[in-house]
């Protein structure tokens, strides 16, 4: 009997949605893209002002392509069930391409969730496949596939082998080599700020001989001085204003703000975040069997069903009481957001974190947790504060003391607890006053901040680089080319990323432009809806760009530092020269690329005065994957490794397993600090230790930042503490 065959992208969504169908269904994964451009070759034939991609099934994808065909052979109706957006249409158009069908022909199901009635749903409702999308899909492939083949061999032979450029690559790089930039020229300016005491408390001076102070009004020592002492013996009259302030329930997640929200209060890196949440998408264990537990986690929208919405106000109602549901509708402010999509948001609402801890991992349960309370949160109350300004006032100056206190707790009673109320003491309106002191506090303005991976993607967003599938794929992109480095959370671009980006503001502009990238973005969503058609937009695009990088072949000078070794070449005679290559320098014939003949630098070269602990021979330097460490030149001998430069030790700070020190480490993941007596000890803590214990349970605390503020935190317990 000929079977219903549905062809989806992962193993497990194949598995989950399975579960929910009759043996009359068989369904099977494609294991993602089954064609793409050859990784060998340009991949593009371009004729007659056509763009004609030359597909080809990959070489990991064979097995999977030829049990396709031959499923589709015996299948009596053939659903196409990939992602609804533009990877996965165009993957159900080569997924058609491959078992031999006409994509607009086969029958397309789509759903926001894998859950049993959105299947059986969607079943009941097929589409055909939207070629506007695949069009997309193919503009943007091809684009990036021009602008990487044909730019980054002319960056490789102009200044480093394995350098790569890209279209949202390079305007993301672009953006973190500005910043330090900024960071490199800022010069600090001093100021000063004046600080009356009324009844222990500071009021900050706002206002001064009738003009409104600014931050940067007091320059000097001096001023600041003369100002205080002129202050202080002064009598004030006291004025009180009191309102009412409002917080507003957050809008549920889309994909920036999750892969910012996941980074910022649980440590996740972009990357991380869309790995977890692609699982709960496609499906876990839980009591009411394998289901999906979030909707589509690649989404621009806001949108929440009606259905969710109400499930959702019928929990808030139970769990609360009617005085905290409100439902909310909210709207995202780019004007490309797929308004048609949903948000991120679980599938089975009646599902809680509580209810789930046992069948999730814990990362799985931290994300899960954190999307669970931002969609109950955003059909909450907003939460109400009355403000409390007091002012100190007479002809000479004015000065402002702030305090807030809850008056309605709304979203915050599933979403985090508001900081401490600041309650401000008694005063009478009218009343006249003298403060107990005037005193000024020197300050120094600060360079912006470097960017984090949350706060880059907020900044990408922004300026409408990228879309929600791109934003977590470029960062990690940008890190394994070796253009940026996470240190302490922040995002260092190296010294060849200064380079690169230096070379393209020159000579291709357009490149890194954040306008232009963005602009790009708006053609292809206009390929996406029918207004664009996507062979113009290559063409406008290819040819202007193509004849820019034949002339700048000619016009770039060599960048590479080629520094004469004294030798000869052993095959050709011509001078060696030491290169500077992607894992560090090597020796090199200079007649390259006629002569290909290279060699490793001898570690007599780079020995050092540094003796190995173990045998006393010297300890030479050497490139790892990690960058350069010292190595016992007697290896194999003697195989004793240590770093290059050590690591940080903290002075004031023990181990609380076993005494030892605590340093800070750098891994794969970021830095994190350990104990200095690893192996034996495996003391860690991903936040830097502080010489503090918890009133909890005694063990060391953390210094961390917690919902932009910084706290101390237990590494055992996870007691929190205001600083």
């Amino acid at each position: 009997m000929a079977k219903k065959l549905i062809i989806v992208e992962s193993p497990a969504k194949a598995k989950t949605i399975k579960n929910f169908l009759g043996k009359e269904y068989e369904v099977i994964a494609s294991k993602g893209h089954i064609r793409d451009l050859p990784k060998s070759s340009f991949g593009i034939k371009v004729e007659d002002n056509k763009f004609i991609p030359q597909y080809r099934v990959t070489k990991d994808h064979q097995a999977v392509a030829k049990e396709l065909k031959e499923k589709a052979k015996k299948a009596e109706t053939i659903y196409i069930a990939t992602d609804e957006d533009r990877e996965g249409e165009a993957i159900g158009f080569h997924i058609a391409h491959v078992i031999g069908k006409k994509p607009e022909e086969l029958p397309r199901i789509v759903f926001h969730e894998i859950t049993k009635s959105a299947i059986k749903n969607a079943l009941q409702n097929p589409r055909r496949l939207d070629l506007n999308k695949v069009n997309a899909q193919q503009a943007r492939r091809l684009l990036d596939r021009i602008v990487g083949y044909k730019l980054s061999p002319l960056l490789a032979k102009k200044i480093q082998r394995g350098l790569s450029a890209g279209r949202v690559q390079s305007a993301a790089l672009k953006l973190v080599v500005d910043r330090e930039r900024e960071i490199k020229e800022f010069k600090p300016q001093e100021y000063y700020t004046i600080e009356g005491i009324f009844k222990k408390k500071e009021a900050n001076l706002i206002e001064y001989a009738g003009k409104k102070l600014d931050k940067l009004d007091i320059k000097n020592q001096k001023e600041a001085e003369k100002i205080a002492d002129e202050l202080k013996p002064l009598e004030y009259k006291i004025r009180i204003e009191k309102k009412k302030s409002i917080s507003k329930s957050p809008a549920p997640f889309m994909t920036s703000t999750l892969q910012q929200t996941a980074s910022s209060l649980l440590g996740f890196s972009p990357r991380k975040t869309m790995q977890i949440a692609q699982k709960l998408y496609e499906g876990v264990k839980t009591p009411v069997g394998e289901t999906g537990i979030i909707t589509y986690m690649r989404t621009d929208s806001l949108n929440i069903a009606k259905e969710a919405q109400q499930k959702a106000i019928q929990i808030i109602e139970e769990k609360f009481g009617k005085e905290y549901a409100e439902p909310k509708t909210y709207k995202t402010k780019s004007s490309s957001a797929q308004e048609a999509h949903e948000a991120i948001r679980p599938t089975i609402p009646e599902l809680s974190p509580e209810e789930l801890k046992n069948y999730l991992t814990r990362d799985e349960w931290k994300l899960y947790d954190l999307i669970y309370r931002r969609f109950i949160a955003s059909q909450m109350r907003d939460a109400e504060f009355e403000v409390q300004n007091i002012f100190f006032e007479n002809e000479k100056g004015v000065f402002k003391l702030s305090g807030k206190k809850l008056v309605f707790d709304g979203f915050y009673k599933v979403y985090g607890t508001p900081s401490k109320d600041e309650m401000l003491p008694e005063f009478k309106e009218g009343e006249l006053t003298k403060p107990e002191d005037v005193k000024y506090t020197q300050h120094f303005t600060k360079p912006p901040e470097r960017y984090t991976e949350a706060s880059l993607i907020k900044k990408l967003e922004s300026l409408g680089i990228g879309r929600p599938s791109t934003y977590a794929p470029t960062i990690t992109l940008l890190q394994n080319r070796n253009y940026v480095e996470v240190k302490e959370k922040k995002l260092h671009p190296t010294e060849i990323a200064f380079n690169v980006i230096k070379t393209l503001e020159e000579h291709f502009p357009d490149i890194v432009d954040a306008n232009f990238t963005a602009n790009m973005e708006e053609m292809l969503d206009k390929i996406a809806s029918g207004k664009k058609e996507w062979q113009e937009m290559l063409r406008e695009f290819y040819f202007p760009f193509v004849e820019l990088v034949q002339k700048k072949d000619k016009e770039i000078p060599s960048q590479k530092i080629a520094k004469p070794t004294g030798e000869l070449c052993p095959e050709c005679g011509s001078p060696l020269v030491i290169r500077k290559g992607r894992f560090g320098e090597f020796i090199a014939c200079s007649a390259y690329p006629k002569c290909k003949y290279t060699k490793p630098i001898k570690e007599e070269e780079k020995k050092t005065d540094i003796k190995c602990e173990k045998c006393g021979a010297p300890m030479v330097v050497k490139m790892g994957k990690s960058g350069e460490f010292l190595a016992c030149s007697n290896y194999p001998e003697c195989k004793n490794t240590k770093p290059l430069n050590p690591p940080e030790k903290l002075e004031d700070v023990k181990c609380p397993e076993c005494g030892g020190d605590i340093v800070k480490r750098k891994s794969r993941r970021g830095e994190f600090y350990g104990c200095s007596n690893y192996p034996e000890c495996n003391f860690i803590s991903k936040y830097r230790p502080v010489n503090k214990k918890c009133p909890e349970c005694e063990y060391l605390m953390a210094k961390r930042t917690y919902r932009g503020k910084e706290i101390y935190e237990c590494i055992k317990c996870k007691h929190k503490e205001d600083i």
